[in-house]
This record gives C-alpha cells, structure tokens and sequence, in this order.
C-alpha cells in the first residue's frame, strides 16, 4: 500500500489500547478519514502529541481497500485551535464545528473548500475577536451549501418564488426553506421568521460577505436565527448534535 500525505483536522480521538487510539479527521486531500494511530498516547512517538481534538496536523497514513481502518504512521502538528482567554463559548463553538463536519462528510468525500472554511472559522474562534454567534452561523450555512442542504432563503423552496421583502416568513423545515403564502399550506414542522432573521441569514450565507462585519442583532433576531438552524440541522441528521445544546453560550 503506497502512504498519502494529507493536511488534517483532527474531529475525535477515541481510544484503543494502552498506547493506541482511533481518530476522526477530515483532510483537504481525501476527505474524512477514520484511521488507527498505533502509539498515538505514549508521551514520545511518530505523533507527538499532534492528535489532539481540533488540531491541524500534517499526516501520512496508509489506505484500506475495505471497511477496515486506514493505518496512520505519522502526525506533525502545524496548529492547535485553542480559544484566546479560555473562552467556553468558542470552545464550544469549535466543538459544534468538528461534530458537524463528524456527522455532515461522508468517508473518502473531499470538500476543499468546506476544509478551507473550517480552518479559516475555527481561527476566528481562537482569535477571541470575532463574534462568536455569527461565525458559528456561517459556517452552518457554508457546511449545508457545500453537502447540498443549504436552505432557500431568498425564494420559495417549493416554487421558486421570490420571498416578501417585508413581514413574517414561514420556514419549512421539512421542505428545505422559506415557503411563499401559495406554498404553505398543509406543510408540516414549518416554524415563522421575522423578515429581519431571514436577511440576516441570508447574509451570513453569502459568500462574498465577512460575518466580522456583521451588524449586530438583537436577542430576538438571534434566538430566531439560532433557533431555525438547530431545528434544520436536527431534522437532517435525525437527532440533536451533541454540542448543540451549549451554543446557547454563543450568543
């Protein structure tokens, strides 16, 4: 088996043995990849002690043809997201994100992009001068468009419509987006957003738009927002995430 050499985000770390561990990463190369890290918690070895939760470490590791685990032989670190004065609401955040990416990425599916945004995100979770509900949000929103789940926030996600730039707007969480006043009736688990969450998202979800430069929203404005992505984001997974129930720090 020829090694592959990888730029990785460690996700999990669960361990295997006295001296072995099985981790979780996504790479920019290959995807997510799960693998056996043979010494990986013996204080010296091939890792260094690079496979710690929300590192980026450059890895080389060999690749099963089967279900089998991958073997990884090496781990250099190159960074390690740690959240500027200890700040639990964006080690939470950072948390959110890697559980994410855990449940969102397929093995062996490459997203470089979603890999790109996911650094760039949790180094704006670290710095401590980003603000941490709105980043948490983006890279929501960044993750659903790059897996093919991004919700229709500018036209209807059943007819194509274009939204009412005014008054309340019905979100379907079932059918994937805001609904137009045609479309909604007899959906179900459809939730009502003021016209100001809906453009705030939609903001968010612009690529072209720095979420540092966000205007700051309102408790109310935020708790709808956060409120619609977590119910979206259960309903996709088919459960709560686990780190979910902690964003309530985030805002």
């Amino acid at each position: 088996m020829a090694a592959e050499k990888a730029l990785a985000l460690v996700l999990r770390v669960v361990e295997f043995s006295e001296s072995s561990s099985v981790v979780t990463l996504f790479t920019r190369e290959f995807g997510k990849v799960r693998g056996l890290a043979k010494g990986a918690r013996r204080p010296k070895g091939p890792f260094e002690s690079a496979l710690d939760l929300l590192s980026l470490c450059r890895i080389v590791f060999l690749r099963k043809s089967s279900e089998a685990l991958d073997l990884l032989t090496e781990a250099k670190l190159e960074r390690r997201f740690r959240p500027a004065n200890r700040d639990l609401s964006s080690l939470y955040a950072g948390y959110y994100v890697a559980e994410l990416l855990n449940e969102l990425v397929h093995d062996a599916d490459p997203h470089p992009d979603l890999f790109d945004a996911a650094v760039e995100t949790l180094a704006r979770l670290a710095s401590g001068t980003a603000p941490v509900a709105a980043v948490t949000l983006r890279f929501e929103l960044t993750a659903l468009r790059s897996v093919g789940h991004e919700p229709a926030l500018a036209a209807c996600a059943e007819c194509g419509r274009p939204i009412a730039a005014s008054g309340r707007v019905a979100f379907g969480i079932l059918a994937g987006g805001a609904l137009c006043v045609t479309c909604r009736p007899g959906k179900r688990q459809v939730v009502s957003l003021s016209h100001e969450a809906v453009e705030a998202l939609r903001r968010l979800a612009d690529a072209d738009n720095d979420a540092r430069s966000t205007t700051p929203w309102d408790r109310r404005i935020a708790g709808e927002m956060r409120g619609v992505m977590n119910q979206y984001i259960c309903s996709l997974l088919g459960r709560k995430p686990r780190m979910q129930e902690y964003l309530g720090a985030t805002g």
